[in-house]
């Protein structure tokens, strides 16, 4: 929920706004005050859409609809006016979370929970039903939730069983997951009250697993499988299975009636205190938020909208107005010219608090680290440990915190199933508020589900998965960019620096995918009539002289004037040797999956010159980090390695979100919410999300370079090309 803008109005009819509950393509949803002060969700239709006549039709069918339909599990109609300038409805407004927002935030409901929410709403579309409509769009975003019971939302699209007005034969209409068979194939004339039958089941099997009975992906995937998939109930608890699987028959006729599915899960006197109580707790603060808004009186300000303080609360907005966050990576200049916005979390090495004495004990917030501390990727792993540590001492020293923030260390040694252990550990561990980690693409990904299902926040920090669904995994934060973008710095010093013609790919089988796309996705960027690129592939068992030989040699014939090796840094070593013995002079880069010491070990003097594009920078030669630095030589004794800094962000980056919850927070659930609202500026880049369907932004990808038996930091990569 966000204060009004400016261009909002201050009063719609006999309702003053006071804040946005949401805003899509037909229009805005406002929190209201009626004139005797009782709250109101209200929905006014964009300009543009009041002037076609027949969205003005279909709206007025909306009114009509909603006001057939009377019952206490429905959030009934108030006022509306679809003749108005701009048209609009008012219906009762409901503080609590809605059943998608309480499953994301706490977690799938008991068995008890799911039967109570069965049954309320197999009672409203009884009513609905009753009133000749079908809803036509049950989902968990249309179900909100309140201390007695659910309340069903939204009847924009509810039409009586025969009106094809929205439902002609192949248009598809709905939320892909939560429709029945005969909506995804566009069966209109089938869409009957068996329909909402079907739709019930999809959001109870979500509720109680957090899972989409017909999975994830497109919509068109999803469809597919709605028709002809059967759905997965594996986790669904014994005593609901055969209800749900009658509910989710693929005819209509072999589905229950909605009576039946009521009588099924319907026990008399069970309402107050249906909901766990990590749920009751999340419906008490929005319900207290909304008790502090001010009096109608008070919001009469002339010339200006209702008070700018944010209400907490859930109400869908028209259409897609839930918003997808994905987290943006912000270069280190701009966190240099954030100035003061920054000094709190990035001032020099602070001063210990005073004992708290006989004072209040602050209440503590625990975070984990869960990296590889001993394994092939200890360097990076220790590196992120000294990191956290420093943040957690800076954050805990600071007279003003609002809590004490305790860290607990874990080492999978780089094994996936260590890691799978660790993350059950941590998942079952209700202290734990979020974890920092795992260090390695290969854990993060073998623990991704488990952190999902635990709605535990998982903030990496060398970690660069692509394809990850951030709708899926919005506990998955990844503080640097996805390992294709790797591929821009590369671009930009064979292009800026190098002014590459001739270019030869070496895809490293051995690197498996991410060797393959980095080639496919440089291949691509440097198409043009003035440069040529050819690809080579080194065998994941090509691993002798005469195979480095071999491909050193078809550089030279080919007479290229820059190399890109896409593998690590002991073939890279090997490789660059060879192109030594080869006569080879021209340009070699590689990704810092070669950045190793090691590599000057193997590679001796032909390591000399050897560009890498990373994800991590070296704070000794960036201003904003020099306190950090400081104070981690201070610490440690030793200048501070790559992802130290970046650790000591990520850790900020969750306190940050911790200190905006308040030191209360007792669920994981908002505070995978919360992090998508921060915005935090570090030492070495800005963290934030953004709505933006590109997710992530170039700006935080560096250049090293081989010289003189080390590697010698460039700089941000648009920086160090020009």
């Amino acid at each position: 929920m966000e204060p009004l803008r400016g261009a909002d109005p201050a009063r719609i009819a006999g309702y003053r706004l006071l804040r946005r509950l949401g805003a899509g393509g037909m229009g805005v949803v406002y929190l209201a005050r009626s004139g005797g002060g009782s709250l109101a969700a209200v929905k006014v239709i964009r300009a543009a859409h009041a002037d076609d006549p027949g969205f003005r039709a279909r709206f007025r069918r909306e009114v009509e609809t909603g006001s057939r339909v009377a019952n206490p599990w429905v959030v009934p109609l108030l006022d509306a006016d679809p003749d108005a300038e701009s048209p609009w409805l008012a219906t009762e407004f409901v503080p609590g979370p809605s059943l998608a927002e309480a499953v994301e935030e706490c977690g799938p409901l008991p068995y008890r929970s799911a039967r109570v929410l069965g049954a309320r709403l197999a009672e409203a579309l009884e009513a609905v039903h009753g009133a000749g409509l079908v809803h036509r769009d049950v989902k968990p975003a249309n179900v909100l939730l309140a201390v007695d019971g659910p309340r069903m939302i939204d009847f924009g699209i509810a039409r009586p069983p025969e009106d094809t007005a929205l439902t002609a034969s192949g248009m598809v209409v709905g939320s892909p997951g939560f429709l029945s068979p005969e909506q995804a194939q566009g069966r209109g004339r089938e869409i009957g009250p068996a329909s909402d039958v079907f739709s019930l089941g999809c959001l109870l099997a979500y509720a109680v697993t957090g899972e989409r009975p017909f999975g994830w992906g497109s919509a068109a995937e999803v469809l597919v499988r709605t028709v002809h998939d059967e759905a997965d109930l594996d986790a669904v608890p014994a005593p609901l299975l055969p209800l749900l699987r009658d509910c989710l028959a693929k005819e209509p006729g072999a589905r229950p009636g909605v009576s039946e599915v009521r009588a099924a899960l319907d026990r008399a006197g069970e309402a107050g205190g249906w909901v766990p109580e990590s749920l009751t707790r999340l419906i008490a603060r929005r319900s207290a938020a909304v008790l502090a808004l001010p009096a109608v009186e008070a919001t009469e300000v002339s010339g200006a909208p209702a008070g700018a303080d944010t209400v907490a609360g859930s109400q869908e907005g028209p259409k897609g107005a839930t918003r997808r966050r994905l987290l943006v990576l912000g270069s280190t200049a701009g966190v240099v010219a954030a100035g003061a916005t920054a000094a709190w979390w990035t001032a020099g090495r602070p001063r210990r608090a005073p004992a708290q004495g006989g004072g209040t004990r602050l209440a503590q917030q625990v975070v984990a680290l869960h990296a590889d501390l001993t394994g092939d990727q200890k360097t990076s792993g220790l590196a992120q440990e000294n990191g956290v540590r420093l943040a957690v001492d800076h954050l805990n020293s600071r007279a003003d915190r609002g809590f004490d923030l305790v860290l607990q260390v874990h080492d999978d040694a780089g094994s996936t199933a260590r890691a799978q252990r660790i993350a059950r550990q941590l998942s079952a561990d209700d202290r734990v508020r979020a974890v920092i980690g795992p260090t390695t693409d290969a854990c993060a990904r073998a623990v991704l589900e488990q952190y999902r299902k635990a709605l535990l926040p998982m903030v990496c920090v060398s970690v660069g998965l692509d394809g990850v669904s951030a709708a899926r995994y919005r506990m998955y934060a990844a503080t640097r960019p996805p390992d294709r973008f790797l591929a821009a710095p590369l671009v930009a010093h064979l292009v800026r620096t190098v002014r590459t013609r001739r270019t030869v790919l070496i895809d490293d089988a051995a690197e498996g995918d991410f060797s393959w796309e980095l080639c496919a996705g440089v291949a691509q960027a440097l198409r043009s009539g003035q440069r040529t690129t050819t690809r080579r592939t080194l065998a994941a068992e090509d691993d002798t002289a005469d195979d480095f030989r071999a491909l050193a040699e078809s550089v030279t014939d080919w007479e290229a004037d820059a190399v890109l090796f896409a593998g690590g840094h002991a073939r890279a070593a090997k490789l660059a040797r060879a192109l030594r013995a080869a006569g080879y002079s021209g340009a070699r880069l590689a990704t810092q999956r070669a950045l190793d010491s090691r590599f000057f070990t193997t590679a001796g003097d032909a390591a000399e010159g050897w560009v890498f594009a990373t994800a991590f920078l070296d704070p000794t030669r960036v201003t904003a980090a020099k306190s950090f630095v400081a104070a981690y030589r201070h610490r440690f004794g030793a200048a501070p390695p790559w992802y130290s800094a970046e650790a000591y962000d990520a850790t900020l980056f969750v306190a940050r979100a911790l200190t905006a919850l308040g030191a209360s927070l007792t669920e994981r659930g908002p505070l995978v919410g919360r992090l998508r609202e921060t915005d935090y500026r570090g030492i070495t880049k800005r963290l934030r999300y953004t709505d933006s369907s590109t997710g992530y932004t170039t700006k935080a990808m560096y250049l090293f370079q081989a010289s003189g038996g080390r590697f010698r930091f460039l700089g941000q990569f648009e920086d160090a090309t020009t």
